[in-house]
């Protein structure tokens, strides 16, 4: 709230609104952790949501506060993927994973989100060309408490794969991965016509 009452006060005292609108982007972020967490541990509520304009969002939020040397890239659906989604939750989800792939990049690289989707089911891909994962490290990455940072405490693939597969029933996993060439992670969610 204090926050909130800051950036106000700046929009009157400043010329330059960049900032300020900027500001204003992260308080509201602040906003939407706040209402994840008190969604975790409680049966969210789901409704039908585009993939695409979700995707777009996060890339969109995230792409101006990455460095110059990473390119986000997406290759949407040609048409409207839509699916029942909790949209603040599963933004999480993709944000998280483009947060890890960011970390995976050493010094320049790329980040390219795929969607795809049939009748069936939609298939999100999120690949990078970071440091890549061991294969014997692909399914312990989603465990609590696994992680290859000297700082963090490994619990984000860990509320990621919660949130995909306890929330919203799909199956999230390594795909594929090489060492020094980069990961795909594949998040698999069910169809829903609108």
């Amino acid at each position: 709230s204090s926050l909130m009452a800051w950036t106000e006060l700046l929009k009157d005292k400043l010329e330059d609104q960049t900032l300020v609108t900027e500001l204003e982007k992260d308080v509201n972020r602040l906003n939407i952790i706040t209402e994840r967490f008190s969604k975790i541990g409680s049966q969210p509520k789901l409704e039908l949501a585009d993939l695409n304009e979700i995707v777009e969002d996060v890339k969109n939020y995230i792409y101006r506060r990455i460095p110059e040397t990473v390119d986000i890239r997406i290759d949407q659906s040609p048409d409207h993927v839509w699916l029942p989604l909790n949209v603040n939750l599963f933004s999480w989800v993709i944000e998280n994973l483009i947060k890890n792939a960011l970390d995976a990049i050493v010094d320049e690289g790329s980040i390219q989100i795929k969607i795809t989707s049939n009748s069936r089911q939609a298939l999100l891909d999120i690949s990078d060309s970071g440091k890549g994962i061991l294969k014997r490290n692909f399914k312990k990455v989603f465990k609590p408490g696994f992680t290859t940072k000297t700082r963090g405490w490994g619990l984000g693939l860990s509320l990621t794969k919660r949130i995909v597969e306890e929330y919203h029933k799909g199956k999230i996993f390594v795909l594929n991965s090489e060492i020094n060439k980069g990961t795909t992670f594949r998040i698999i969610l069910s169809m829903k016509n609108k």
